[in-house]
């Protein structure tokens, strides 16, 4: 029996109503995305969620993956799951048609991916980075690498990984020294890479990797480095897996949770070297690397996401059940905790958060869609702006903020929440990995700070910023009370982050380590803000939906209370972190090194 339930009518909500589905109309690829085909996408995707992949969460923690020889073998379940995500179509629901896939904008694939991740994170891994894979092949990649690869990877029948790290090298890529020597039409990789996703797995035919290596000749740094795809089974001329190539599982890591996912030491070219295939052009493989990695940073947002409301569904079940003390105000002998104003103030939280992170990641699905397929160049390049400013944050706030949801779900549970057959620690130790995953909050901060924000002058930022301003005018104009407090905290927070733009833009001259410093708090101020802006557009829809006599005034008061919620508990941050940015940046150097 699975305890996680997709919250379809939020996630219709959010697609349909804030995003809007009325922008695809100009967009000859996305014209049939209509609301009834949302309804059946992510209703049919619902049912595999709830039904088959979420009761296995709890199996891979407890039960692990085990390696024999070089084989990995999934929990019990898995595998028959997994097969039922391929066969469903699933794997390829936004990949493109020419290759087997179904051709649905990101942004349904957005909260569809939400549903496998809240499911079961480590089931999610997998598809995750096969579409990483698939990304960076189908942009990067010759013609005739597309036709042998894609359609198996698109399918899901084979998965993909992402093979970058090196004991010696870990988000420093210049430090990489796998190595690849040219063979006729192909070359032989010999290096060894670790914290490899699903790796090695007993789920599919054929794993390709993709592999960051140097050649004989290449520059030093990471100007040098060359992506290669690397098949487990090397290809017969029918297409179909054939010889073993020399890669292997070495060993398999043990980890603070995700246990269900296999993350794999592989070691390239033991025995002569592994056969690999070059993509694109030489010594350009992290700018490919790249396209694979921003996917990633987006779905690894919407993990941390997905993550936070499991959790919280787990949570507010739990305080619905457990009796214990007297509440204040309450009636009766005894209540559920729910009744308890602090267990409130943590399921308020807990929600709102989840609420805006939600929003938050479906709207930068929304921005890649655009960015790659508007057929007004204006709109297009606007979008992708839009896309380039939210990925980090997304990626960076949004896991930074499951990790605290995911911990407030143990606090709801008292000392049962510490106790592992409860589930609630599942959450909190697979959400950990998080904030590390694709680059870590850190580098999150510094790629807003310095590639998305200093570089282009805070246009990117400013116009975005122009957005939330225009809305905080029709927000004030609204006769629901709520949203026009709404609408007095979103302002607040905006003027924070206006100021706090004009100081990175001075500060950057004065000491170009300011602004690194202050990096982490910019890229909280961005997520809290814009979180709240995007709440407040729902609590304006809300509002006028009850004003109208709305035929679902549970729904839409729930929408509008969070999001009030959210303005007067949450947003106030910003104003909190504008004097930490500006006038605390430079105490993070008031001890020298040797010294800490």
């Amino acid at each position: 029996m699975s305890d996680y339930v997709a919250p379809l009518k939020e996630m219709r909500f959010v697609v349909e109503r804030l995003c809007g589905l009325e922008a695809f109309a100009a967009i000859p690829e996305f014209a049939d995305t209509t609301s009834d085909l949302v309804e059946a996408v992510l209703s049919e995707a619902a049912r595999l969620a709830n039904e088959v992949i979420a009761p296995l969460n709890r199996l891979g923690d407890t039960h692990g993956v085990r390696l024999e020889g070089d084989v990995a073998h999934t929990a019990p379940g898995w595998r028959e799951a997994y097969r039922a995500f391929v066969d469903g179509g699933w794997n390829g629901l936004s990949c493109d048609p020419e290759f087997g896939g179904q051709g649905l904008p990101k942004l349904v694939a957005t909260a569809v991916s939400e549903m496998w991740n809240s499911a079961n994170l480590s089931f999610a891994l997998g598809p995750m980075l096969t579409q990483g894979a698939v990304d960076a092949i189908e942009n990067h990649a010759a013609d005739e690498l597309k036709a042998r690869y894609l359609p198996n990877m698109i399918s899901g029948e084979w998965t993909g990984t992402m093979n970058l790290t090196e004991p010696q090298a870990g988000s420093d890529l210049s430090a990489v020294r796998t190595r690849a020597v040219p063979e006729g039409d192909h070359f032989r990789i010999t290096g060894q890479k670790i914290f490899i996703t699903y790796g090695e797995h007993d789920l599919t035919a054929n794993i390709i990797h993709l592999v960051l290596a140097r050649l004989p000749d290449a520059p030093a740094g990471t100007r040098g480095i060359s992506l290669f795809v690397v098949p487990k089974f090397l290809l017969k001329d029918d297409g179909t897996p054939g010889e073993r190539n020399d890669v292997r599982c070495v060993s398999l890591e043990h980890k603070l949770g995700i246990h269900g996912s296999p993350t794999a030491v592989m070691s390239f070219g033991e025995k002569g070297g592994a056969i690999g295939y070059l993509v694109g052009e030489p010594n350009r493989g992290l700018e490919y690397m790249f396209t694979m990695m921003n996917a990633a940073r987006h779905g690894v947002g919407v993990e941390g996401m997905a993550l936070g409301e499991r959790a919280y569904q787990r949570a507010v079940k739990f305080a619905r059940e457990r009796v214990q003390g007297k509440p204040v105000g309450y009636a009766g002998k005894a209540g559920a905790i729910i009744e308890h104003p602090d267990v409130r103030r943590m399921l308020m939280t807990m929600r709102a958060y989840n609420e805006a992170m939600r929003v938050l990641t479906y709207a930068c699905g929304m921005a890649f869609d655009l960015g790659a397929k508007h057929p007004d160049a204006v709109v297009r390049d606007a979008a992708r702006r839009r896309g380039d400013l939210l990925t980090p944050i997304v990626k960076g706030w949004c896991t930074e903020t499951g990790n605290l949801v995911t911990s407030l779900g143990v606090q709801v549970h008292g000392g049962m929440g510490f106790i592992e057959e409860t589930g609630a620690a599942q959450h909190f130790r697979d959400a950990r990995i998080t904030t590390i995953y694709e680059g870590t909050t850190g580098i999150q901060a510094a790629d807003l700070v310095g590639r998305k924000t200093l570089r282009d002058g805070g246009h990117a930022a400013r116009e975005l910023l122009a957005e939330m301003r225009a809305d905080v005018t029709g927000l004030a104009a609204n006769a629901e009370p709520r949203v026009a407090q709404i609408a007095a905290s979103l302002e607040a927070g905006i003027a924070a982050i206006e100021r706090v733009l004009r100081w990175l833009l001075s500060a950057q001259s004065e000491d170009p380590r300011l602004p690194l410093a202050a990096s982490a708090q910019y890229l909280e101020l961005w997520g809290v803000v814009a979180g709240g802006w995007l709440l407040a557009r729902g609590a304006a829809i809300a509002a006028d939906e009850l004003a109208a006599g709305s035929a679902d005034p549970t729904f839409f008061e729930g929408k509008l209370a969070t999001a009030h919620y959210y303005a007067l508990q949450i947003l106030p941050q910003a104003r909190a972190l504008e004097p930490m940015i500006t006038a605390g940046a430079a105490a993070t150097y008031s001890l020298e090194a040797d010294a800490l």
